[in-house]
């Protein structure tokens, strides 16, 4: 489906030198080494604070006298440190599921579709700075922009690798291979 959707943002002669997809799966990035203890700690706190509050915590089997908005105050809480230490996975793989990447001759294409559907294409004549990062497998992740590093981003891409604020082919197959197509491309042609 969404190779049909690339092939239908091609602009007349343009042709597709590559395409692909963003690595499927659980996906583990530099930020988790801080957010998945923080998630861990925030969404522990919130559930001993809600126990507490529903008198779940009571050794005597008393029920708690607290009032019910204190109980209802922690609910949304809770359900946000559920978020952060499951939701936010399983809402990252969900995208880049429906995420695909191509190369053309004239410009670098990103297609999401679904629920934060976007599209971007950038011209290889007037590609920003370039950067990649790869591993030893050769899987890598290709930067169009400056690279934010390890500093959050505001909003929800700080929690979300697929919805990064700075354009990128986020951990593709052989990337060194597709960088080196986008840097002959976007050589200055004599």
């Amino acid at each position: 489906m969404l190779d049909d959707d690339l092939r239908s943002r091609l602009m007349p002669g343009e042709r597709i030198l590559w395409s692909g997809r963003p690595r499927q799966g659980l996906l583990l990035t530099g930020r988790d080494i801080f957010l998945v203890p923080f998630s861990l700690i925030f969404c522990g706190g919130t559930i001993v604070w809600e126990a507490a509050v529903l008198g779940l915590l009571n050794r005597a089997g008393a029920h708690s006298h607290a009032p019910l908005f204190f109980a209802l105050w922690g609910v949304p809480f809770v359900l946000l440190g559920l978020y952060l230490v499951f939701g936010r996975f399983i809402t990252d793989a969900s995208i880049r599921r429906r995420t695909i990447y191509g190369v053309t001759d004239k410009r670098v294409l990103i297609l999401r579709d679904g629920s934060f559907n976007k599209f971007v294409a950038l011209n290889v004549d007037r590609l920003p700075e370039i950067a990649i990062s790869e591993r030893t497998s050769g899987r890598g992740t290709i930067i169009f922009g400056p690279n934010p590093s390890l500093r959050m981003q505001p909003g929800v891409s700080g929690f979300l690798p697929s919805l990064e604020a700075t354009p990128r082919f986020l951990e593709i197959e052989n990337a060194r291979s597709v960088f080196d197509q986008i840097q002959r491309l976007a050589a200055p042609r004599k």
